[in-house]
């Protein structure tokens, strides 16, 4: 596909300001079966939480069909019709706490194609900034895919197994799903409208979220090590994991790293990560 018309979104600017009240991350600790009373004024925010603020409003008019906002404005307006959360480089400079307010830039960085075994691929990455006072406390590089659909689910082959340190299970149901896209205002019907899902995007069943699967990697990390700060976090989408899965989160330590990843019952990855501690 060609580009070139969307070179001119690169740099494009989004600022927003928020407040990090205590609401969404209670309800996210609810969901992930946490006591939501550990978050209220001036309790520090698990990294990556920061997905459940500074959120998109958008008016039923300018819904697309998918669930997500129609094309054009902020993203470049690119016509292939699957659009998703492909990864993202995260770094983490400062402590988040509830009460805070924060101001969040988000600048387009790249527009690029390239071709596939799925096809034509377009990725946009934007970079976002959260910062108190000046001073920022993280920063991220999301890869945002676009691509086409297909005329019928295609598995994706496993990759090989890895030996783990640690792993855990991952508790996936319908709820779960519908309650992390209404905590994030995540629109997308992959992820709640099972007909959709299987009739227009040709998925066997609801997909989870690329994001709920990080956040589950980012916590299973921090509980083995509490006391310790997060630096980075990297992570990339695989293939895909349905509700309808089994599924682990395991971890393994090489060299001063941290290797995550989200594994199915076949013992291939579906998202992957690398975390440092400061």
């Amino acid at each position: 596909m060609d580009t070139s018309n969307f070179q001119s979104w690169i740099g494009r600017t989004d600022v927003q300001i928020d407040t990090i009240a205590p609401g969404p991350a209670q309800g996210l600790a609810a969901a992930l079966d946490r006591d939501p009373d550990e978050f209220v004024l001036r309790s520090e925010l698990p990294p990556l939480w920061l997905w459940l603020y500074f959120l998109p409003v958008v008016r039923a008019r300018d819904t697309g069909t998918d669930g997500h906002p129609k094309r054009g404005g902020f993203l470049p307006p690119v016509s292939l019709p699957r659009r998703m959360w492909a990864g993202s480089r995260c770094t983490f400079s400062g402590k988040v706490r509830i009460g805070d307010e924060l101001t969040k830039v988000s600048t387009i960085a790249k527009v690029s194609a390239k071709t596939g075994r799925s096809g034509e691929m377009v990725f946009v990455t934007v970079r976002h900034a959260w910062t108190r006072g000046g001073a920022e406390l993280m920063s991220e590089e999301q890869d945002i895919v676009y691509m086409g659909l297909p005329e019928t689910y295609v598995p994706v082959e496993p990759l090989p197994a890895e030996p783990q340190h640690w792993e855990e299970p991952a508790a996936i149901d319908p709820v779960l799903l519908f309650r992390f896209s209404a905590l994030t205002r995540n629109g997308h019907r992959i992820h709640y409208d099972r007909a959709y899902a299987e009739g227009v995007e040709k998925y066997p069943d609801l997909v989870v979220h690329g994001p709920l699967q990080a956040i589950w990697m980012m916590e299973a990390a921090r509980r083995r090590a509490p006391d310790r700060q997060v630096a980075a976090f990297t992570f990339r989408g695989v293939r895909p994991l349905f509700v309808s899965d089994t599924a682990t989160v395991c971890g393994r330590t090489v060299l001063d790293k941290l290797d995550l990843s989200v594994v199915k019952a076949d013992g291939g990855p579906t998202m992957q990560a690398q975390l440092v501690w400061a």
